[in-house]
């Protein structure tokens, strides 16, 4: 049961904050918010991008590969009071990255166009975390991780960790430094990366 409530947690994360926030984005500017991945391939941009869509891919396989018995939890990880505690941050995850998303109104992007340019978010949730959506994220691959604890789901969840950090710190972090300068620069030196206060930047980065 545990399992089906995995796999149905990430087709609504899916569904609401990629499908759902797009119909939406492109209601509202007439644009969908889909960049694309960065850079070319074998380059950080691209592996941060292709490793986002594997990790996606991934974590979306393992419960589905457990419902039919193509992956077996790890049996020592396999904990009812964990379960519910990843039932809990998956669906905290949700809510959290449709508020995050909702928070950052038009500038809602996926992915990075070098030549576009779009308005600094800095209120609400962005004024306690730069990054809400991907903590958020991160907090509902936790959650499901926890929920279906395999090999998959594990191996999703420390993708998707990777490609966020080199995402943020190879991609978005320099292009909002060469668009916003010293307003980004200033935003950063006081609210954390992905954490309130910690991963804040300082004068030399």
């Amino acid at each position: 049961m545990v399992t089906i409530g995995a796999l149905v947690l990430y087709v609504v994360f899916v569904a609401l904050g990629f499908g759902w926030r797009s119909w939406r984005q492109s209601r509202r500017t007439g644009s969908t918010g889909f960049r694309g991945i960065s850079g070319r391939p074998g380059t950080p941009e691209w592996l941060a991008g292709v490793g986002f869509v594997v990790a996606m891919i991934l974590g979306l396989l393992a419960p589905a590969l457990q419902v039919v018995g193509g992956v077996s939890p790890i049996g020592a990880a396999e904990v009812p009071i964990l379960q519910a505690l990843g039932t809990v941050l998956a669906v905290t995850g949700i809510a959290g990255t449709l508020y995050a998303q909702n928070d950052m109104g038009e500038s809602w992007r996926i992915g990075v166009d070098a030549r576009e340019t779009t308005t600094l978010v800095r209120e609400g949730v962005f004024a306690l975390v730069r990054n809400p959506i991907f903590t958020a994220m991160l907090v509902f691959a936790t959650g499901i991780a926890l929920m279906v604890p395999n090999v998959v789901a594990l191996a999703a969840l420390a993708l998707l960790v990777a490609s966020i950090e080199v995402q943020v710190r190879v991609v978005e972090e320099p292009h909002l430094m060469r668009v916003h300068g010293d307003s980004y620069q200033s935003y950063g030196q006081v609210v954390g990366r992905f954490l309130p206060m910690l991963g804040r930047l300082d004068r030399t980065e």
